[in-house]
């Protein structure tokens, strides 16, 4: 009986591998027309903290079996993966003012025309989130402490649906964002407030 069971339990999560559609898109130009590649699996891998703090980059890690070239294609040229409804944007070759996310990939939503993605905070929006250290080190040692504190704080970002530049998502923005969703909107201002 505990093998048929185990058995049933493969071959449903084989059934929902086979089911789930991936589209791979090269570039914002190749997904505003909706012109991308379907692939028939991916393995979509949640990093863990420590991995991220010893060589940067976003949240997930996206990869194919027993295919290395198609492997490295994610890695190196892909801009976004969409894996049934949810959104992937490489974060490889995206910039905020200079500076780089690192490899890998972070999630997105599609919204009102732009793409917005949660990475770590980087450049003058690291240096603008509050830091739970009472002592500030200086040189290399004390960068490192510093940045370890950011590996668990995500913000938002926003990449223009037509220019492709990211910004920043603040909390005007945030607020505006929003405006249609009432009580997101009323605990987004608790949480955001100078008393919380």
């Amino acid at each position: 009986m505990k093998k048929i069971g185990i058995a049933l339990f493969l071959f449903s999560l084989a059934t929902c591998c086979l089911n789930a559609q991936v589209v791979v898109y090269s570039s914002l130009k190749d997904f505003a027309a909706q012109r991308g590649d379907t692939l028939a699996a991916i393995n979509v891998e949640k990093r863990a903290k420590n991995q991220i703090m010893l060589s940067g980059g976003a949240d997930y890690k996206l990869s194919v079996d027993d295919n290395e070239p198609l492997s490295k294609y994610l890695k190196k040229r892909c801009f976004l993966v969409k894996v049934d409804s949810t959104l992937y944007v490489s974060c490889r070759k995206l910039r905020y003012k200079k500076l780089q996310f690192g490899a890998w990939y972070a999630p997105a939503m599609l919204l009102n025309g732009s793409i917005y993605f949660s990475a770590i905070p980087l450049g003058t929006v690291a240096a603008g989130s509050s830091t739970n250290m009472s002592v500030t080190l200086g040189g290399t040692l004390g960068d490192a402490i510093a940045a370890s504190g950011q590996v668990s704080k995500r913000v938002y970002y926003e990449i223009d649906g037509i220019t492709g530049r990211v910004d920043f998502v603040g909390k005007e923005k945030m607020l505006h964002l929003l405006t249609r969703y009432p009580a997101l909107k009323e605990a987004y201002i608790e949480e955001n407030s100078e008393s919380a």
